[in-house]
């Protein structure tokens, strides 16, 4: 089954069960590159820091070029990681698998809008557990994610039969490096910022409306104006339209971001490299070609990370607006003590797709006081 319906990108607080199972280093398996010296930094960096078991470690022997071909992704990421978990018996065990920087990023196919092949390296790893378990899928579109909206279950096996995918990744070990360590300072404290775009006039803006509405009014501010915000202190959620609002002008927000910070924005392509741009390098539009960095003019997931937020989504190509995280799911399950992997795949709509997480899946700010 694929997802039906696409527009291009141009109820009371959500209820999280108490029984929620424990989040622990051995629900994650870590996906590293050994053909890549900067992914092999992370991941021992990372082993370090989330104490996380050896055989939960997935080495690789890829390519590091950010896009691949379908056979380059089936061959050499796909399968190697599928052996790990069943070699280690790790199938049911992992919930999350956190791939690093040097893993290639994205798989290159024909076609084009809702018949796409082109997709996301994590999004497809997402389905490792149902191909596991025999399902087939068929290259070109979306799948619908099973866990999307289901705010009242613990995410776990078989249940939910997918693995929740999260990237260590930003420009440099510098950035990966204080993410992670962000994520292990992350408490429930600061404000959601939500910057609506007045120009607007879709669902996007109404479910930035309806995070506002789920989460305690003396932690949220809320823009509906044409003015773009910059210069915010103490924001632990950040979500808006990035570059697709025609009165943002600059490339970074100029935020101070906590520990636990994450961010989502209604952009098309702003997972579309973790390569660094230039720092005269600046957002601009469609029409400006002679500008583009990486193939498109806009604002970039990364550049979160590089100022200090600890997670992000973004998309690799396309993916429509009703393909985008929902602000409306993620900053309330957030909140309420999900994981920051949890808390974004509640609120994405499809799998096998152009989204991406970045960010340490085990991150979470804990439980309101």
């Amino acid at each position: 089954m694929r997802f039906p319906g696409w527009v291009p990108v141009f109820s009371a607080l959500l209820m999280v069960p108490q029984w929620l199972p424990a989040q622990s280093a051995n629900s994650v398996l870590l996906v590293v590159n050994q053909a890549d010296s900067l992914s092999r930094r992370v991941g021992d960096y990372y082993v370090h820091k989330r104490s996380i078991p050896l055989k939960n470690v997935c080495r690789l022997n890829v390519t590091s070029e950010e896009a691949v071909s379908r056979e380059v992704y089936e061959t050499d990421v796909e399968r190697p990681v599928a052996a790990c978990l069943e070699k280690n018996g790790l199938q049911e065990q992992v919930l999350y698998i956190a791939t690093t920087i040097g893993v290639p990023l994205r798989v290159t196919g024909p076609g084009h809008g809702p018949s796409s092949e082109t997709a996301a390296v994590d999004s497809e790893l997402t389905l490792l557990y149902a191909k596991a378990k025999g399902m087939k899928v068929a290259r070109a579109g979306m799948v619908p994610n099973p866990f999307f909206g289901k705010t009242a279950e613990p995410f776990r096996h078989p249940r939910f039969p997918i693995y929740l995918v999260t990237r260590l990744a930003g420009y440099d070990f510098a950035d990966i490096q204080g993410m992670i360590d962000s994520s292990l300072r992350a408490r429930n404290r600061g404000k959601f910022v939500l910057d609506l775009n007045s120009a607007e006039s879709g669902p996007g803006n109404d479910w930035l409306r309806q995070a506002a509405a789920q989460l305690p009014a003396g932690r949220v501010l809320v823009d509906e104006t044409s003015r773009v915000l910059y210069g915010l202190s103490d924001v632990i959620g950040y979500a808006s339209w990035g570059s697709n609002d025609s009165n943002r002008h600059r490339r970074m927000l100029g935020f101070h971001w906590l520990p636990g910070a994450i961010v989502t924005e209604f952009v098309s392509t702003d997972g579309r490299t973790f390569h660094r741009p230039p720092d005269t390098w600046n957002i601009t539009t469609w029409k400006d070609p002679a500008h583009f960095f990486a193939g498109s003019p806009q604002s970039l997931a990364a550049d979160y990370i590089h100022e200090g937020a600890t997670g992000a989504s973004g998309h690799v190509d396309e993916p429509f607006l009703a393909a985008t995280p929902r602000p409306n799911y993620l900053f309330p399950a957030y909140y309420s003590g999900r994981n920051l992997a949890e808390s974004y795949y509640l609120a994405i709509p499809g799998l096998s797709w152009m989204n991406i997480v970045i960010g340490d899946p085990l991150c979470r700010i804990g439980r309101p006081r």
